[in-house]
């Protein structure tokens, strides 16, 4: 067939080719929209990094719903959501999961909805909705406990101080002095400070010392953000006495808080050892904390006394200011303290005298 108009002319079989028809399997079709999805997040300039951490939680999600996602119903995510809860994670990494799911089906609404309906005849409906979506519980929540105070963690260092006396291994009652000292003084995250070689500490790099945190967290899909962190309120020779009694009872290896084969300690293995430390120690469940609670000790202890806020912020490698505004946990009396140091300092500037320190 030919038909010639004017500027026009269509002649048979000069069409570009049809669309190769979408695979009629389910289990294969969805892999292939996955990974179509994570070419999308390449092509949008995510890290390699995001791209693996992101993907290990849609790939364990879509195994936990057992079915492909199109089919997924809100009862199906009501189903897995509690399940995780069920297990003990924590609601920030449930809400991890669902995200991921609603991000992958957003994807295949915007591009494979029509291929989707054809095939498998399901017309797309996003089953998270408002009654299961993971509520981001915010840093003003009731439930977010204030951090240790710094008489808690006087008592508690000097508890590890005077097991390394006592305890039978010598080497790992050390290292965890070294390293809970490190968390709480230097503002590191587990996995940070985890990552650690012997090669990050600087003592000779401006007036207190540095650590080169190479692996600080990743922030709107940047990747891995390095950062020098001081070593501040004697953490310097905390870590000096550490690498000259302490590292050399574990195997040579660059890891600078080693676990008993020379390897690095694993965050989990972080988490689990402060908790087996403050059973020992037998204060109550309700003065127990975490690691990351020693973080946020560390943002609060050194806003309380007056440090500049930008410079808490380069401290603990946050992105905004406003992120590290969600740290602080001022004490009771912060108000208190904060009136009777600026009215002493206008006094002492009456009277003529140096304010106080």
């Amino acid at each position: 067939m030919r038909v010639d108009r004017p500027g026009l002319r269509v002649i048979e079989g000069s069409l570009a080719a049809a669309k190769e028809p979408v695979t009629a399997d389910p289990q294969r079709f969805q892999v292939e929209c996955v990974e179509a999805y994570l070419a999308s997040w390449v092509a949008r300039g995510f890290s390699p990094v995001t791209i693996e951490n992101d993907s290990g939680v849609l790939e364990r999600m879509l195994a936990l719903l057992g079915c492909p996602a199109w089919e997924v119903t809100a009862e199906d995510i009501d189903r897995v959501a509690g399940s995780l809860a069920a297990s003990g994670l924590a609601a920030s990494t449930r809400r991890g999961y669902v995200q991921a799911f609603k991000g992958f089906h957003q994807f295949l609404a915007a591009r494979k909805a029509a291929e989707i309906e054809a095939v498998f005849g399901v017309r797309l409906a996003c089953p998270v909705d408002e009654f299961n979506a993971s509520r981001h519980v915010g840093d003003d929540s009731p439930a977010q406990l204030p951090p240790p105070s710094a008489a808690r963690l006087e008592g508690f260092f000097s508890f590890l101080r005077g097991r390394i006396a006592t305890a039978r291994k010598y080497g790992p009652a050390a290292r965890d002095y070294a390293l809970f000292r490190t968390l709480y003084h230097a503002g590191l995250r587990a996995d940070e400070a985890s990552m650690l070689d012997l090669p990050d500490l600087h003592f000779g790099r401006g007036p207190f010392g540095k650590l080169h945190v190479r692996f600080g967290k990743a922030a709107r899909t940047s990747g891995p953000r390095p950062r020098w962190v001081p070593m501040l309120d004697g953490l310097d020779l905390v870590l000096r006495w550490f690498l000259d009694d302490v590292r050399g009872k574990f195997p040579d290896s660059p890891v600078l808080f080693a676990d008993e084969s020379g390897g690095a300690l694993h965050p989990g293995t972080i988490r689990n050892r402060l908790r087996y430390l403050m059973t020992l120690e037998g204060r109550p469940a309700a003065d127990w904390f975490s690691p990351h609670a020693l973080r946020r000790a560390c943002a609060t202890h050194n806003y309380e006394r007056g440090v500049d806020l930008v410079a808490i912020q380069q401290l603990l490698g946050h992105w905004t200011v406003s992120s590290t505004m969600r740290y602080f946990r001022p004490s009771a009396t912060f108000i208190e303290d904060a009136y009777r140091r600026a009215v002493a300092a206008t006094l002492g500037e009456l009277a003529g005298e140096e304010p106080p320190a």
